[in-house]
């Protein structure tokens, strides 16, 4: 392959700008895999890097924090030409080429295999708000959680990880709860499965009060701040918040 296209950003006097380029596979980072990218997802971190220039290690750079794709060529042996792989997160986008290129070189390490019964499609579909919110609840069933013991909360529910939580947790048998600032959203976040849509200005913490009412057995909360203080407040005993 002699040259490919590829979405750089790069710093200006005014601030970042984005465009289309013609590159080749010298122009990318170094890696172990060699991927023909066939799909990637967006992400909050690729705009604060390819909008705001912000959490990038390098301009210009190629966003792009997951991709899927074929190994084009590799040189670890836990993969091959023709293989269907994943990559997500670790340095992808910010520290390394990224995926929004018709070609990412990545390091072993960050690939892995596609799962079976998944397509690529599919695998960035679900992207890394997916996986996100996908080990959020693995880990929050660890720490105890069970569909029969009470509401779960799910802040930042109109964002990619919490939507997609909400999905999750409701194919689970979750009751869930689902926290917007968009709460003309109500009927969509209905749809993939909340039991209850509240305002996030509910979910604030402004009291001076040490605890609330226990109400929740678990949360997952992408928003961080005074969420997650009256988060914390307001958790049943035994709670767990992720």
């Amino acid at each position: 392959m002699n040259s490919f296209k590829a979405l750089v950003a790069d710093k200006t006097d005014e601030g970042t700008e984005m465009s289309v380029k013609s590159l080749n596979i010298d122009d990318l980072s170094e890696g172990d895999v060699l991927i023909d990218v066939h799909y990637s997802s967006v992400n909050y971190k690729d705009g604060m890097v390819a909008a705001k220039g912000k959490i990038a290690e390098y301009f210009p750079i190629i966003p792009g924090i997951d991709l899927a794709g074929e190994v084009i060529e590799s040189t670890d042996d836990k993969f091959k030409k023709g293989d269907s792989v994943i990559a997500t997160s670790y340095k992808i986008g910010t520290g390394i080429s990224g995926g929004f290129s018709e070609v990412a070189r990545i390091p072993a390490e960050y690939v892995v295999p596609l799962p079976d019964g998944m397509t690529l499609k599919e695998s960035m579909e679900l992207g890394t708000a997916g996986f996100t919110a996908g080990i959020s609840i693995s880990k929050l069933e660890q720490a105890g959680m069970t569909p029969d013991n009470g509401e779960v909360l799910v802040a930042g529910a109109s964002g990619g990880a919490g939507s997609l939580a909400i999905s999750m947790l409701a194919a689970l048998g979750y009751d869930v709860v689902a926290s917007t600032g968009s709460i003309d959203e109500k009927d969509y976040l209905t749809s993939l499965g909340a039991a209850k849509v509240i305002h996030r200005d509910d979910v604030v913490n402004d009291s001076e009060k040490p605890v609330n009412k226990p109400q929740y057995q678990a949360a997952i909360d992408p928003v961080g701040g005074k969420t997650t203080e009256y988060i914390i407040k307001t958790l049943k005993p035994e709670g767990a918040l992720a």
